[in-house]
This record gives structure tokens, sequence and C-alpha cells, in this order.
């Protein structure tokens, strides 16, 4: 079972856990296009970091479903929170928004000069997708974005939601193509 895997020097990693907790430069937030932070990541999110960063970040809005934007990080351990539109007002997506999501969310790190941040599991609570398929859309536009583009990034972790999640992250980390002879 896969946990981390690096890519041209930066390490993917895995964790099952509340990305609230996460003690980095960013975390990643799935929101809707009008940025409210309901229930789900974005509540907890709320709940945590405070009030302030859906005032923020519903003042940057709406946007389009893929774009991110970014706000102050409230209460929470990290300076920034990324608020990636994954879904619009109907509550659904779909794999292009997931891809569009991710990578827009990985452009806005480098802008900021973010090196660690975490991403939670785009769209697999109240936009119902599946989490394999979520995964491996997630990985790949990570894997995609690390071989292509320069990056300050150091560190891209998952946090994730129960064994489920953690299972289906793992086993398309385990598959994915990363580096070769890079013993990960």
């Amino acid at each position: 079972m896969a946990t981390e895997k690096k890519v041209r020097g930066v390490t993917i990693r895995l964790y099952k856990g509340d990305i609230t907790d996460y003690d980095g430069d960013a975390v990643v937030n799935a929101a809707n296009n009008y940025l409210w932070m309901g229930s789900g990541v974005a509540g907890a999110i709320k709940r945590k970091g405070g009030v302030e960063i859906e005032r923020e970040a519903v003042a940057k809005g709406p946007i389009n479903v893929g774009e991110a934007v970014v706000t102050d990080a409230g209460q929470l351990n990290v300076d920034y929170v990324i608020h990636a539109a994954v879904m619009g007002q109907d509550l659904t997506t779909n794999e292009r928004f997931i891809r569009e999501a991710t990578t827009n969310s990985l452009f806005l790190c480098d802008e900021l000069g973010i090196k660690r941040v975490a991403f939670p599991a785009f769209g697999t609570g109240v936009g119902g997708f599946p989490l394999r398929e979520c995964a491996k859309a997630m990985l790949e536009e990570v894997v995609l974005y690390l071989k292509e583009e320069d990056t300050n990034l150091e560190e891209i972790a998952f946090y994730l939601y129960g064994d489920e999640a953690f299972q289906a992250f793992s086993d398309v980390l385990e598959s994915l193509e990363t580096d070769p002879g890079s013993g990960q």
C-alpha cells in the first residue's frame, strides 16, 4: 500500500485524517462556484478556521467551475486556503472539473510560492463522485503537473477521510508511473 511517492523531487504523500490538522503552507477546499462553505471539507475548514475565510472567499466569487481562488487561513495552521470550484450550484461534478480544479490549484500554489499543500478528495462527498475515479483524476493531474512545470512545491499531501478513500488513493498512487529509479 503506497503512502508516498516522489516525482521530480516533490513528495506526494497520503494521510488518513482531518485536512484542518495539516501543518504546511496551504490547504485546498473543495468548493462550489459561489464559494459558500457549508458541509464536508468546506464546513470543517470554516468551523476550525473561522467564518472570515468564507466571507473573504464569497467576496471573490462566483468563479467558473474548475477555477481556484485563495484566501487567508484564519485560525488554521497554514497561511492560505485555496478554494477550488469542483461543482456548481447543482452540487454535481465530473472528471473534467476535478482535473481542472486540481491543476489550477497547483498553478496558484506556485504563484504564491507555496512549498507544502494538502488536498482533499475532490467531489466525493456532496458531489457524489466515485472515490477511485477521483483518485485517478487528481493523482494523474498532479504527476503531469510535476513532470511538465517548474515548481516551488516540495510536498503535495492528500488528506483522506476513511479507509475506503485512503485505499483508493493508495492503490492509484502505487500504479502511477513516476520517477524511474527514484525508489518510490
